[in-house]
């Protein structure tokens, strides 16, 4: 399927890793020129080796002076994907002020400082797609880690506090709430929720569907090509009609119908 994107400029953060790396193969492979932003240059060349049409910018979006930095190299985009995010497992107690700050920050702000910037250009020119990688865990909040999940609930709503600013144009905001997805951190987070001592990485996962996520009906972890498939359907003129929605790719995870 042409998802009529070639020649589109999009910007993706987090895009060295996981399913922002995955999103930015999935673009460029539609003639997509993607802008992506990360703390070092060594990592953004690393992980960014042999994919076409990519602008890596040294700029670490998690603070106000990356974002700064992002904005003035690169000051219009027809496609911003808000993925910057971190988690960790932590009992709600030993959560601190630090802890929920960075969570917010890197979560939340980093993805309303771009959206303030390019939201705006795109209403004005009628056209582009505002993406917030969310979680289900913004949906049902995880015990183990609820400061996570509070951040993820944040962009749910700033997503469509943003679309409802896009009635009667042709810009969409809309948010994607992946489930455990398949990445470089997933190993260790699994390792450290395992009852079992050194576990393998294969029964890290499957105690971690069969205790904390029973309600899957992936029952495994999620590829991120599988998110970023998703993304650039809805970074596309095709999706059109999809505004102010929070779409699901969580193996099943969530049992509510809508």
């Amino acid at each position: 399927m042409d998802l009529q994107l070639t020649g589109k400029t999009a910007i993706v953060t987090g895009g060295s890793a996981g399913i922002g790396l995955a999103t930015v193969k999935a673009l460029t492979a539609e003639g997509v020129t993607v802008t992506v932003p990360g703390r070092t240059q060594a990592k953004l060349t690393q992980a960014l080796a042999g994919i076409p049409r990519v602008v890596p910018v040294v700029a670490d979006v998690a603070t106000a002076e990356g974002a700064a930095a992002l904005l003035q190299q690169v000051p219009d985009t027809d496609i911003l994907i808000n993925n910057l995010g971190i988690y960790e497992p932590k009992e709600f107690v030993d959560i601190t002020d630090g802890d929920w700050l960075r969570l917010f920050e890197t979560n939340v702000l980093s993805g309303v400082r771009l959206s303030r910037h390019y939201f705006p250009r795109m209403i004005e020119r009628n056209s582009g797609r505002v993406i917030f990688i969310s979680s289900e865990s913004g949906v049902m909040t995880p015990p183990e880690m609820v400061h996570y999940g509070v951040t993820k609930s944040a962009q749910l709503a700033i997503s469509r506090g943003l679309a409802e600013r896009t009635k009667g144009t042709a810009v969409t905001v809309n948010t994607v709430l992946p489930g455990p997805t398949r990445s470089e951190g997933i190993v260790e987070f699994l390792e450290k929720m395992s009852s079992i001592p050194n576990a393998t990485p294969e029964q890290a996962e499957r105690e971690f569907f069969e205790k904390h996520r029973q309600s899957s009906l992936l029952q495994r972890l999620i590829e991120d090509s599988e998110i970023a498939n998703l993304v650039a359907f809805l970074a596309s003129p095709l999706s059109a009609a999809t505004n102010g929605a929070a779409v699901r790719a969580e193996g099943g995870l969530l049992r509510s119908i809508i």
